[in-house]
């Protein structure tokens, strides 16, 4: 820092705080209201949205993403228990998706953001063991995850 910098910041007439490039984010998640959300928490950067794991296969194929944010439950039959036998409609079967394409979203953070926990470490196991950056924040604690993370 120059020290004519260094004298504005003392003086308060010059922010220490600088502004990151945008972020291109992806979300797999069947809520739109976390839709809205996520649109809120990243305001100003790119954002695609899958509702569905072939929307987001197709997405994940297409695109490069810096953020990668996965539910498990899709369908309202997921919310009721884990045994539906349902798992290839479900945020798992994105881990898996990935897991057999590792040249895919290699260099993405991925957040397991699910509430349903017993669901969220098989798919966070997955994901590590073909080497991906990823970790389970259930969804009550994500914006400060995303704050400490991708601070504006």
């Amino acid at each position: 820092m120059s020290l004519l910098r260094k004298l504005l910041v003392r003086l308060g007439l010059c922010s220490l705080k600088t502004e990151r490039a945008p972020i291109s984010v992806f979300l797999l998640d069947d809520d739109p209201r976390r839709h809205d959300w996520f649109r809120r928490r990243f305001d100003g950067d790119f954002i695609d949205i899958a509702e569905t794991v072939e929307q987001a296969k197709q997405l994940l194929k297409e695109k490069s993403y810096d953020a990668i944010f996965l539910d498990h439950d899709l369908l309202p039959h997921h919310y009721e228990s884990n045994t539906h036998g349902d798992y290839e409609n479900t945020g798992y079967a994105i881990a898996e998706f990935l897991d057999a394409h590792p040249e895919l979203q290699r260099a993405a953070t991925i957040i397991v953001h699910t509430r349903n926990a017993d669901a969220a470490i098989p798919m966070v196991q997955k994901l590590r063991a073909s080497g991906r950056n990823v970790e389970y924040v259930p969804f009550p604690m994500l914006d400060f995850k995303i704050r400490s993370y991708w601070k504006k």
